[in-house]
Parts: structure tokens; C-alpha cells; sequence
């Protein structure tokens, strides 16, 4: 069914929202997206796009454009902090080769994104604060300048902070995880393959993968402490805080470490998944419906995800928005959950402490050499799922 009659408006211009907007466009409804920056971008990070979210970017047709200017992830890589001797190696090409994981500067995944919503006749409106949302009798977005907007559905795909979860949930309070992270890039000058290379240590990890044409390393460095950090990737922090942090950090890992120049740091905490993902024509959207730790490098995917799956319940139901909202949630919220959880569950394993650091390296060791394949597979669930076949 089309959803020409229908006037949306989309709460920021991220990943869920540019490809939502994307995916509504092109089913025939008129879309606005209201993006608080005075530019749609965004600079110093990356991330990995796995085939779940691939599958997304296929049904697009953007998922060429993309591999073009990021690195295609050969392989899995988990080493010991000290010296960088490896514990691990995960060979996509060889276990999973029919799928493609793919590391992605996340200016370049928004700059496709923003030109094929625009390219689709969406309206990017820039500099626009929202400042509440009312969901009934129909949806209205109060904007900090005055103005008001609305339209037949208003999603809010507006992040960890979202107005729009504000308006359909109780707000709580997160849980910090004590753990924080920092973020940074680096040139490549010492020719970092196209790997995830983990390198694990004591109550802290650190992950590199190259960027764009391989020329850059990307670092997420994760340390558990109990001192409390903003929330936020966005927060300077002086570089050699993060070079303490990780001085027993040797080999390639401290090589990468003296390379950095500019960084951010930010606080861990874990949201609950929204009970609420929809009220009257409003809904959420990525981030603002399920936040998620970075440990299964599942936030942009999801976000993707949703988009495909939102457009298809209203296609499926145009006449009756809340049922198809209602159809969206029933569909979503049970395996982002589940993803969720095990993100959160995901980060102690690279943390170990004597004495049982030694022992499951060794076990790890172990069933690489006798079960690789099943040991790749541990996480088909989530990267085989291809919501633009599946129900869900």
C-alpha cells in the first residue's frame, strides 16, 4: 500500500533517521527531517557495519557506494595487551565468506545516507532544537525556537536523549556501567590490516580497525573504573589520560596509543529498552528506543534495521498508524533486547584478571584450532538476520 497521504516527521538526522526517511520516501510519503546541528555530519569516529545491517543497505541499493570507500573486515583478532601475542584469529574469509562486515567511518555512511534522503525529495531542515513532544490528540514537536510541526507520524529518532522517548516513558535514570571509553584516529602508518584486532588486558581492552581507503586506524579504548565520566562520545580529553590509562599496553596496541593526537572520552551506561515504543502517531526510532553498549557493535545496525522494518509495517497498515506502530514494536523489540543483553554481557570476557586470564586464553586458544567455524558462528543470530527477508 502507499503511503502517499501520509506527512512524517523524523527527529534527527543520524543513521536511524536519514534511513528512515530514506526507506519512506521511497514508499511514497512526504518526509521532513528536523536536525538540531547547523550541518548534517559527523567527524572522528568509526564503526563497523555487520550483514544485518548490510542486508539494509543492499535493499537500498547503497550498500556498493559504501563498500567503495570503507574497508571489508577479513578477519577477527584477539591478542594478549602486553606484548600483542596473539590468543585468537576469527577468519571471516574463510568462515564466513559469504557474508561482509565492513569497517566504516561514520561521516561517510551519514554522507550516503543524507544524499540518497535527499535525492528522494526528503526535506532536511537544519538548526532545528526540539524541545518536547505531545503525542495525542495528534503529534505536535515544540521547537526551542517557537515553532511548531507535526504531521501524521512524528518518530523520534533522536538518540540516547530523545524528546520523544520523553513523551511515551517514565524517565529513569541509567546505570553506569563504571566502565568508560575513549575514542580516537589514527594515521596508519604502520600498514594495520583490514582486522578487528582486540587487545585485551586486565579490567580493559582496546580494539583498532583501519578506516576508508586504510590510511586510518580507528580506537575504542575501554577501562573499568569507578569514577564517573559524561555520557556522551563527544567530550574532549587530553591524550596522555588516555596513554596512563593504558601504559602496560604494549607492542602495535602502544604504537597506535602514541599516535594520538586528539581524543574523546565518555561514560558507559546501560538504559533500559524502552516500554514504550509508539503512542497515538508517535514512535521511536535506533538509539532513542533501545540505547546499547558498543560491545557488539550493534547501535548503527539496529538503528538500519528499524528504519526497513517501521517502513514495512506502514506500508502493511497505512489506513491505521498506531497498528502499524503497534505491528513495529511487536516485530523489534524482542531482539534488540536480546542484542542488548548481550552487549552488555559481552565486555567482562576481554577484562580477565589472573588467575583466570591464563586458563581462558588457553581455552580460547583451543577452540580455535578445533571448532573455528563454530566459533565464528557463535553470533549468526544477529549478522545472519536479514530483516528485509525475515519477519522481523
Amino acid at each position: 500500500m502507499t503511503l502517499k497521504h501520509l506527512n512524517i516527521t523524523i527527529i534527527g538526522a543520524g543513521i536511524g533517521g536519514l534511513a528512515a526517511a530514506v526507506v519512506l520516501q521511497r514508499k511514497g510519503a512526504q518526509v521532513t527531517v528536523l536536525e538540531q546541528a547547523e550541518v548534517v555530519s559527523e567527524v572522528g569516529a568509526g564503526l563497523q557495519i555487520t550483514p544485518n545491517g548490510m542486508a539494509v543497505l543492499s535493499a537500498l541499493d547503497l550498500a556498493d557506494e559504501l563498500a567503495w570507500g570503507a574497508q571489508r573486515a577479513r578477519a577477527v583478532v584477539l591478542r594478549g595487551h602486553r606484548h600483542g601475542n596473539e590468543v585468537l584469529r576469527l577468519d571471516l574469509d574463510q568462515y564466513a565468506g559469504d557474508l561482509r562486515y565492513y569497517f566504516v567511518h561514520r561521516a561517510d555512511l551519514i554522507r550516503i545516507l543524507a544524499d540518497a534522503a535527499r535525492d528522494a525529495g526528503v526535506q532536511v531542515r537544519l538548526l532545528q532544537k526540539v524541545e518536547r513532544v505531545e503525542t495525542c490528540p495528534k503529534p505536535v514537536v515544540h521547537l526551542a525556537n517557537g515553532a511548531q510541526c507535526g504531521g501524521d507520524l512524528v518518530i523520534g529518532a533522536d538518540g540516547l536523549h530523545s524528546q520523544a522517548r520523553r513523551a511515551l516513558n517514565e524517565t529513569g535514570q541509567p546505570f553506569f556501567t563504571r566502565q568508560v571509553a575513549w575514542r580516537a584516529i589514527v594515521p596508519n602508518h604502520s600498514k594495520f590490516p583490514a582486522e578487528a584486532q582486540v587487545f585485551m588486558g586486565p579490567g580493559q581492552h582496546l580494539v583498532a580497525y583501519p578506516l576508508r581507503d586504510g590510511s586510518l586506524v580507528n580506537l575504542i579504548a575501554v577501562q573499568e573504573r569507578r569514577a564517573w565520566a559524561e555520557e556522551g562520545w563527544h567530550f574532549p580529553d587530553d591524550p596522555s589520560n588516555l596513554r596512563a590509562a593504558f601504559a602496560s599496553f604494549g607492542g602495535e596496541a602502544q604504537y597506535l596509543l602514541s599516535q594520538v593526537e586528539n581524543c574523546a572520552l565518555w561514560g558507559l551506561f546501560r538504559h533500559p529498552v524502552a516500554s514504550h515504543w509508539h503512542q497515538g502517531a508517535v514512535a521511536l526510532l535506533g538509539d532513542a528506543a533501545h540505547p546499547t553498549l558498543p560491545f557488539m557493535a550493534q547501535g548503527g545496525n539496529l538503528a538500519l534495521e528499524d528504519a526497513w522494518v517501521l517502513g514495512e509495517a506502514l506500508e502493511e497498515q497505512a489506513q491505521d498508524i498506531p497498528a502499524a506502530l503497534a505491528r513495529y514494536q511487536d516485530r523489534r523489540r524482542m531482539r534488540a533486547s536480546k542484542i542488548v543483553d548481550a552487549a552488555s554481557r559481552n565486555a567482562w570476557k576481554y577484562h580477565l584478571r589472573a588467575p583466570l586470564r591464563w586458563p581462558a586464553h588457553q581455552i580460547l586458544k583451543l577452540g580455535g584450532h578445533l571448532a573455528p567455524q563454530r566459533m565464528v558462528g557463535q553470533f549468526d543470530w544477529i549478522y545472519r538476520h536479514d530483516v528485509t527477508r525475515a519477519q522481523g
